[in-house]
């Protein structure tokens, strides 16, 4: 490894660590807004099961996230935005 790339992150590291024990500020941070995931499905009309099924996901993750254990990330929770903005078309487009 080139040393100014394992300078680059030890360095990196080193920021890390400060801003886990919040001596430093983060130079980026996000937000996402929970969804409440039981609502989100009722509204559409469709069964855990069905739901889980169009999510690609299983009953059981569904539930968590129903029962707020666990929370949706990454593609999931960007689905489910979508799911949550226009879910007509969510729908069509995953069911096609």
């Amino acid at each position: 490894m080139e040393k100014a790339l394992f300078d680059d992150l030890v360095q990196s590291l080193k920021e890390a660590k400060a801003i886990s024990k919040g001596n430093a500020q983060a130079s980026r941070r996000f937000e996402i807004d929970n969804l409440d995931v039981r609502l989100l499905r009722e509204q559409v009309g469709l069964s855990q099961s069905e739901f889980a099924q169009m999510m690609r996901v299983s009953v059981k993750t569904l539930q968590n996230w129903e029962q707020h254990r666990r929370n949706p990330t990454g593609p999931a929770a960007a689905l489910l935005k979508i799911v949550s903005t226009s879910p007509e078309l969510a729908m069509r487009s995953l069911h096609a």
